[in-house]
């Protein structure tokens, strides 16, 4: 099997890229490098088999360059992590988002259109439940407060998804992560910064009362379910949570990320930020009865784990 992944370089792509390739299948990955964060993180994650993968190097936004691509790829499957992710950073620059989120969803559903790919996989996110009253939330849940650009552009292409599965007969499967974490994770997110921080005893920034709260998804965990969501073939378009199934408060990751690095936080308090939202739970009950996708790593043992990878990759702050 050929897969086409796009931002396949990044925290999730690069692992699924590995997961791939150890399954004896063609990668191809999309990305354009861009600086959203350093760039040379997303090197050195594809840098052990980037030798075993083909790389183009663009922007999903460029519809010339995608068709392209494809004309030549001969893909099966799309998998589609490649994105604009963020919920403050989509309130400072709305247009960005949109335009690469929304329009770069509907240029690679377009090239599987005309290039006959019949099977899409969309990294959708938890952020689309927005203020969402009930818990766990469950994908038949209505939606109607998404509280920033990044959500609805989110929703958005799970729209689009849902068109491209009706009209055009592309199996779509959106996923919708919840609070990925471990090994390679993006710089700007909380457990790399409070990590980092709290190593180098500087304080870490504390939002709100500490009571808010998230379901944590350890990296091996979503990997497994994007390989089960790649091989459901029982409907058209589907959508399916994929988290820990379990909350924890941000008060408790800090005590959780304490024990695991063996030193205590200075905790800088701030106030509440705009476009948060005060909790995330999934339920699971049914990518479990569907993809057989049960969890298996615990926030503890998941902290532990990335705080043993990051002393390996940062010695000098340990």
């Amino acid at each position: 099997m050929h897969y086409l992944v796009t931002g396949g370089a990044g925290f999730i792509g690069s692992h699924l890229v590995e997961s791939l390739l150890a399954a004896g299948n063609k990668v191809t990955i999309f990305d354009d490098f861009n600086d959203y964060y350093d760039p040379t993180i997303k090197r050195n994650n594809i840098a052990s088999f980037k030798d075993k993968i083909e790389i183009i190097e663009a922007d999903i936004r460029d519809a010339v360059s995608v068709d392209r691509s494809f004309a030549k790829g001969n893909f099966d499957t799309v998998v589609h992590l490649a994105a604009r992710a963020g919920v403050r950073p989509s309130i400072a620059d709305p247009k960005l988002y949109l335009t690469t989120n929304i329009d770069g969803t509907f240029n690679l559903l377009d090239a599987c259109r005309y290039h006959n790919v019949k099977n899409f996989i969309l990294a959708s996110s938890s952020s689309v439940y927005g203020v969402n009253k009930k818990v766990p939330f469950a994908e038949q849940d209505l939606i109607e407060r998404t509280i920033s650009p990044y959500a609805a552009t989110k929703l958005s292409c799970e729209q689009i998804c849902s068109n491209y599965a009706n009209l055009f007969g592309i199996r779509c499967t959106c996923l919708r992560f919840f609070t990925v974490y471990g090994p390679r994770q993006r710089p700007d997110l909380a457990i790399s910064k409070f990590t980092r921080k709290i190593l180098l005893g500087e304080p870490i920034d504390r939002y709100g009362d500490g009571s808010s709260a998230r379901d944590y998804t350890y990296i091996d965990d979503i990997v497994s379910g994007i390989l089960a969501a790649i091989n459901y073939d029982k409907e058209e378009f589907s959508i399916f949570n994929l988290g820990g199934s379990a909350t924890t408060t941000l008060n408790e990751l800090i005590s959780l990320l304490e024990d695991a690095i063996g030193k205590t936080a200075i905790i800088n308090q701030l106030p509440d930020q705009p476009g948060d939202v005060p909790r995330t739970y999934a339920d699971v009950s049914k990518s479990g009865e569907l993809l057989s996708y049960f969890p298996q790593t615990p926030i503890a043992e998941g902290l532990r784990k990335y705080v043993q990878w990051f002393r390996t990759k940062h010695p000098e702050l340990t």
